[in-house]
């Protein structure tokens, strides 16, 4: 089957008449010996700056479990270092040594080479492109508010006041770095999708923190900015919300195709309020750490609770955990595989 053909970009399009494709977040990682096989060798940071390294991550879980979809191997956090950002990636989680505290922060960002600074990962897709040349590729980045939110608190937080206070503080700075994310965010995705990516997905990681009226301003306003400057290239858009409940209808007014669900919610309740989108998702990654008749029954319970299954792309609702059980990983997806709408 050709990429042209594949099920999950058909899911994308809302046509798909054949089994229900499957892809896994996060899925090239250390719940994979081979992958962590490669990380003994290298670190974080020189695995996503290497393209053979990137395209043989990329490989792995396809080859060991054929998902509808390869996924690239990046870090949402790696658009901003030729920005100007200086981070590090402890096995706490990122840090950013010099956070942004005002708008002289925001004014010293630079603009970004897209085919020189962040080539890595372009020559990654265009490997894996040769590598798997009849499975869709699938680019990303994060969205702009979880960008800014890394930018200002410096670091990962569970609630990201810090952040969401410099929206109210500085409003002109804050609008001031917004367009610029959208800038660099939309020419990177754009020169993903140049290099041989067949669809792209924008991460919401941290949006789930802001009130209604700030997601509409700096998520939902944002990222339509961006999706807007892909319009003509005929690749179908994703958008991740983690936390997605509150959001459901504010989500529906974004230019994009397909729309992931996070584990907190029905995926069946988030579909049918958004019937002219694809749906992705939605299986609690800690279900995997179960029983395997428990996986098999929860992955069912997800496929059944979705009425029209040509728009459906089964996912987890969250990144897959490290230790998680590879039996439990070819029990959901032979589930997957097997089931008839």
């Amino acid at each position: 089957m050709g990429v042209s053909e594949s099920l999950f970009l058909a899911a994308c399009r809302r046509e798909n008449d054949g089994p229900i494709p499957i892809w896994i977040m996060r899925q090239a990682g250390r719940y994979l010996p081979e992958y962590r096989a490669v990380r003994e060798k290298v670190s974080f940071q020189e695995l996503c700056r290497s393209p053979e390294l990137i395209a043989e991550v990329v490989k792995q879980p396809i080859d060991r479990f054929d998902l509808d979809a390869a996924i690239l191997f990046s870090d949402i956090l790696t658009m901003l270092e030729p920005m100007g950002m200086k981070i590090d990636f402890p096995e706490g989680g990122p840090v950013l040594h010099n956070p942004i505290q005002g708008a002289a922060d925001i004014e010293r960002l630079r603009d970004v080479d897209i085919n020189r600074e962040l080539g890595f990962a372009l020559e990654g897709i265009r490997r894996i492109k040769r590598d798997l040349p009849h499975k869709p590729l699938i680019g990303f980045i994060g969205s702009p508010f979880t960008l800014a939110a890394y930018m200002i608190e410096g670091s990962g937080s569970k609630n990201f006041n810090r952040a969401k206070r410099f929206l109210h503080q500085h409003p002109d700075a804050a609008h001031a770095l917004f367009d610029k994310l959208v800038t660099v965010s939309a020419n990177y995705l754009r020169a993903q999708i140049e290099a041989g990516a067949d669809a792209v997905q924008v991460f919401e990681s941290w949006g789930g923190v802001l009130s209604a009226d700030d997601f509409v301003e700096w998520s939902v306003k944002p990222m339509t900015r961006i999706f807007s400057k892909l319009r003509n290239l005929n690749t179908p858009r994703i958008l991740f919300v983690n936390n997605i409940a509150p959001y459901v209808d504010l989500v529906a007014e974004v230019e994009c195709e397909v729309v992931g669900v996070d584990y907190r919610t029905s995926i069946g309740a988030v579909a049918d309020r958004l019937k002219d989108k694809a749906v992705q998702g939605n299986l609690d990654p800690a279900v995997l750490f179960g029983d395997v008749d428990d996986v098999r029954r929860a992955t069912r319970r997800i496929l059944e609770s979705v009425d029209d299954h040509r728009r459906l792309i089964f996912n987890l609702g969250h990144g897959i955990e490290p230790e998680t059980p590879i039996e439990s990983v070819q029990a959901m997806i032979d589930t997957v595989r097997s089931f008839t709408p």
